[in-house]
């Protein structure tokens, strides 16, 4: 998904979107976004313990491997 960051409407409306959409505050798209940041910081936060949980799994089989006797190439 491309994601027009030099218009945000545009991106977040999509193609088949009506032209003319409901006008808001500024403060309520201010708040619009601030939450929307928010959100996505919590699951930026939550995909990257996920990163760190799975890379702490693969090293636990890769040592084991390597106890083993199998050669992990590295990557």
């Amino acid at each position: 998904m491309d994601i027009n960051k030099d218009n945000l409407e545009e991106a977040l409306e999509g193609k088949d979107a009506p032209k003319e959409a409901p006008q808001i505050s500024k403060e309520e798209e201010i708040g619009f976004h601030k939450g929307a940041l928010n959100t996505l910081v919590a699951e930026r936060n939550e995909l990257f313990k996920m990163i760190q949980n799975i890379e702490s799994i693969m090293q636990a089989h890769i040592k084991r491997l390597e106890e083993l006797g199998v050669k992990i190439p590295k990557q």
